[in-house]
């Protein structure tokens, strides 16, 4: 074996607890036959390229660790010496811990290591997702994160065996909405270290920059995201797929002489006209195939209208367009993608505004289909828009209706953030649904749509439908999903209630604090697996 001389200099301040083990390196190598000498502090100025690798617990051997294939190359280009630093650096690597190594190679001054936890790990039907994945999204992420914050400029990154999981834990992880501060974070761009799986990576980042594409739109102020912006957005980033993609913008006008009087009645309180967008994806072969059919709400500032919400965190409603967001975000990554699937979105866009012209608690409206609705709660509007948006979907004939939407608070009380809820009248779709959830980590969980529920909404003293229901907040999500029921006629129809889900603080490790674009990933994955579903 080469000699390698190295001094190890290992500071008193020595942290590997809960994230690095800083390891200082000085070393001269006479690289090869051209004798180049290397300077670890001239590369780490010049270049700022750091690597990220992942490690596995060894089953049944305390402390001991496995390599992945690509940190085992690396391994080998270092003559054994990842493996030597890693004994002598701390405890074993658990699940989702780092290291950070300086100096140990030429190409690469920073090289941070994660735990990827045990091999073993894979698909958990009690936590219904597949933990394996999950374990390389976080860890990919946490190795990327750190390197950011060293102000490393491109990352090269191991593909963990699973390179799309590898890539979305990257991708996510290193989003960060700052367009508007003056002092932005370091931008980071990576690449698979490796060339072995390069179409699983690009796929991963094409999944990520979907999810955060919906992350940017439900983070950016009201002010910037009106339903004009958020069409015009949505219209830019299709615009490479022409080809495949229709696209309308409809007017008030339009929306008028559609009868849409349960959109109109949201709508009317704003300055901000509101538009119905449109989008057609026609990535099947065969034109005449069903589509999918994806409609989310669009409310890109919810005040709660003359049912005023309370101001603390009011601000968050610029985000109450999640629905319409992720949908969005969903059909551009099927086109960025070219699944051969048709879908269409919906997206019925406005604001929820107090005014003199601002519908009235009480009030009774008609929606698209004739069936007339006590408004009782302006603040339960999302029902209202998503009402007349269901009504016109079905003149498409689709395969499968999903609608998504930051329903109501009730669905948070009861599932958190760990799951979207879903209510559905089709076992079929709920299965399609769930298992995509399981391969994106994105969970969902279905809920009850009894008749127990309709019975609530349908009870009402001036219309055929009161918008919330006769116990008030009893069951809120539920009976939510009960008055969408009321203008559907499709047999293979889900709700996806998502307020719970909207936003992050440190449940999902690989995304940051602040919106979460969710369940993206999980709509992408779920269109892509309708591609061999009669």
């Amino acid at each position: 074996m080469r000699p390698l001389h190295l001094c190890i200099n290992i500071f008193s301040g020595f942290i590997y607890e809960q994230q690095i083990t800083m390891l200082l390196l000085r070393r001269t190598v006479q690289a090869g036959k051209h004798g180049r000498s290397f300077s670890a502090s001239q590369t780490l100025l010049s270049e700022r390229k750091g690597l990220v690798l992942g490690v596995f617990e060894k089953e049944g051997e305390e402390g001991g660790l496995y390599l992945t294939e690509a940190a085992a190359g690396f391994d080998q280009t270092l003559s054994g010496k990842l493996s030597e630093l890693l004994k002598i650096s701390g405890p074993t690597l658990k699940q989702g811990k780092s290291r950070i190594f300086y100096g140990i190679h030429k190409d690469f001054p920073c090289v941070a290591v994660v735990g990827l936890g045990k091999t073993t790990a894979g698909v958990c039907g009690s936590e219904n997702w597949d933990t394996s994945k999950e374990n390389i999204r976080q860890a990919m992420s946490a190795g990327c994160r750190l390197l950011q914050d060293l102000e490393v400029k491109h990352v090269e990154v191991d593909g963990c065996g699973d390179a799309q999981s590898a890539a979305e834990g990257a991708g996510l992880g290193l989003f960060q909405y700052d367009q508007l501060k003056s002092k932005k974070k370091n931008k980071v761009t990576t690449q698979l270290h490796g060339s072995a799986d390069s179409a699983d990576w690009q796929k991963g980042v094409t999944y990520a920059e979907g999810q955060n594409l919906a992350r940017m739109l439900m983070e950016a102020p009201a002010n910037h995201i009106t339903p004009t912006a958020f069409a015009n957005i949505i219209e830019e980033k299709l615009a490479p797929h022409a080809e495949r993609v229709t696209i309308h913008k409809r007017s008030q006008a339009w929306i008028e002489q559609q009868q849409m009087g349960a959109f109109l009645s949201v709508s009317r309180g704003s300055e901000e006209p509101p538009v119905f967008l449109e989008l057609h994806y026609n990535g099947s072969p065969d034109s005449k195939q069903a589509p999918l059919l994806l409609v989310g709400k669009g409310i890109t500032f919810d005040s709660g209208g003359i049912s005023l919400k309370p101001s603390p965190s009011m601000d968050e409603m610029r985000a109450d367009m999640g629905g319409a967001a992720t949908v969005c975000a969903s059909i551009v990554t099927a086109a960025a993608l070219k699944l051969p699937v048709n879908i269409i979105g919906l997206a019925p866009l406005c604001e929820n505004m107090p005014s003199g012209k601002a519908t009235k608690p009480g009030d009774v409206v008609v929606a698209k289909n004739g069936k007339t609705i006590q408004v009782d709660n302006t603040d339960a509007e999302g029902r209202l828009v998503l009402a007349d948006a269901l009504c016109y979907g079905h003149t498409f004939n689709p395969r499968a209706i999903v609608n998504v939407a930051t329903l109501t608070g009730a669905i948070d009380v009861a599932l958190g953030s760990a799951a979207t809820g879903v209510f559905t009248n089709s076992d079929w779709l709920w299965e399609q649904l769930q298992k995509a959830s399981v391969m994106t980590g994105d969970r969902v969980w279905r809920m009850p749509l009894f008749q127990h529920y309709t019975r609530q909404v349908t009870d009402c003293q001036l219309a055929d439908l009161n918008n919330v229901g006769k116990y008030s907040r009893s069951g809120g999500a539920c009976t939510a999903a009960a008055f969408l029921r009321e203008f559907v006629t499709a047999p293979h129809w889900a709700h996806l209630d998502i307020a719970g889900v909207m936003s992050n603080k440190d449940e999902v490790p690989y995304l940051r604090k602040g919106m979460s674009g969710r369940p993206t990933r999980t709509l992408v994955e779920f269109a892509a697996g309708l591609v061999h579903k009669g």
